[in-house]
């Protein structure tokens, strides 16, 4: 298993561009299920959980090829699969997508249930509700969702849950509704801009949609998808991780091919700590100086700050010149970069719901092990602080979301290495026995 070793205390400074949004690329993947024609993604990251997904659909007769321009194509050549295998689909909860698509195109879907980052109870009820009430006959057996339908109908459905809409939900209704007959109206429809671009892919393959940005949506049925040529938008997720670094390290760094108004929770959360913030023509500059504010944060969905650069944040705060708080209205339980963040000096306090965070004068580098995508950002944003040198394991988890980021770190003045694991030593305990944490003392 990789793991990286950061030497910190190195002020980060330069321009550094964002990368294509992993949230974006991966439910289109899955919506290509419904294109009868080639589909051609371009600025797609080549991140692992890409490259599951893409496995993934070779096995439901989707092929796949990255050309030396870095486009993804993709074209289904069988459409007579309808199982999609249990390993890839319990690697990564977004491989759950293709549940919707599978269903209006081949009329029958059977899906594993999903697996994914250890964050806290995803439920997909909401998913199976919205499809449900386009007609599909629906049960779960022995862990596999087992969908039928001759042909979709029309229909209201709503997909707002006790923590919000729910994207991934979203995605599949969508992507079902679009070959259903008649009209679907959705309300309580995700907002995010990782839903407006698989709306925006599936109007540029022939699907009839109005209302994306808003959370109703009201789609037209019609008989079939072509192909499309489609970029995908910015990760704002990256940007933000991005512009973290530069205030944790009290550096100077502008961020391009980023859309700004797809980050305006965090920009205002980056001024309220302190930092100074300029917005430019997709470019964003972020100028940080002292410690950090203290601030009270809440991740929501957008257009709040979003759970995926919760953990992020936390490690910024953990520099903070007073005291915090955190709370996690999408993902309550999402909290095991707590002990981790804590073993490089943290002083962080779990109560309930929220994460309470003394801030400290500095961190102090020691061997971490990451537990999921965002935790693992979140320790190396905390190892460029930290003084010494802080060696994070299993950190393989940080390329199903960043491609590249060490590297784009150390093109800021970073100090990053990625090294073997008999370079690194045995991580300190296994995936297996890992527990969530639940508090921590000051």
């Amino acid at each position: 298993m990789d793991a990286l070793r950061i030497t910190g205390g190195q002020r980060l400074h330069g321009t550094v561009a964002a990368g294509g949004s992993k949230n974006a690329t991966l439910p289109i993947m899955a919506a290509s299920i419904l294109c009868d024609g080639p589909v051609v993604l371009s600025a797609a990251p080549w991140l692992t959980d890409v490259c599951t997904l893409a496995e993934l659909l070779r096995h439901l007769g989707v092929e796949s090829q990255r050309d030396l321009a870095g486009d993804l194509h993709l074209c289904t050549a069988d459409i007579t699969p309808t199982t999609a295998p249990t390993g890839l689909v319990r690697r990564m909860r977004a491989s759950f997508c293709v549940l919707g698509p599978l269903l209006a195109r081949r009329g029958r879907a059977v899906v594993p249930l999903p697996g994914g980052c250890n964050i806290g109870h995803r439920p997909v009820d909401l998913h199976l509700a919205g499809l449900t009430a386009l007609g599909a006959n629906l049960r779960i057996d022995r862990g596999f969702v087992i969908a039928e339908a001759r042909q979709l109908q029309g229909a209201k459905v709503e997909l707002r849950g006790p923590n919000g809409s729910t994207v991934t939900g979203t995605a599949n209704v969508l992507s079902a509704a679009v070959l259903a007959r008649g009209t679907t109206i959705i309300t309580g429809a995700a907002t995010e801009p990782e839903i407006v671009d698989l709306g925006r892919f599936l109007i540029a393959a022939g699907a009839i949609i109005e209302g994306l940005g808003t959370d109703t949506l009201e789609i037209t049925g019609v008989e079939g998808l072509a192909g499309a040529q489609h970029e995908v938008i910015p990760d704002r997720i990256e940007a933000a991780t991005l512009l973290l670094a530069a205030a944790i390290t009290r550096g100077t760094v502008s961020v391009t091919h980023v859309r700004p108004e797809h980050l305006t929770a965090v920009l205002e959360a980056f001024s309220a700590a302190g930092a100074l913030v300029a917005v430019g023509n997709h470019k964003i500059t972020l100028h940080a100086e002292n410690r950090p504010l203290p601030i009270d944060l809440i991740a929501r969905p957008y257009p709040g700050v979003p759970t995926d650069v919760q953990a992020q944040f936390m490690a910024l705060l953990a520099l903070a010149d007073g005291a915090s708080v955190i709370a996690d209205d999408v993902f309550p339980e999402r909290s095991l970069h707590l002990a981790e963040l804590a073993r490089l000096g943290a002083r962080i306090e779990r109560r309930d719901r929220l994460a309470l965070i003394e801030g400290v004068h500095r961190l102090s580098g020691a061997e971490v092990t990451a537990t999921d995508l965002r935790a693992t950002a979140a320790l190396v944003l905390a190892g460029l602080a930290a003084r010494g040198e802080t060696v994070i394991h299993e950190a393989e988890y940080l390329q199903r979301g960043y491609e590249n980021l060490p590297e784009k770190l150390n093109q800021l003045g970073a100090k990053i290495t990625r090294i073997s694991p008999t370079q690194a030593g045995a991580p300190r305990f296994s995936r297996q026995s890992r527990k969530p944490a639940t508090h921590f003392t000051r």
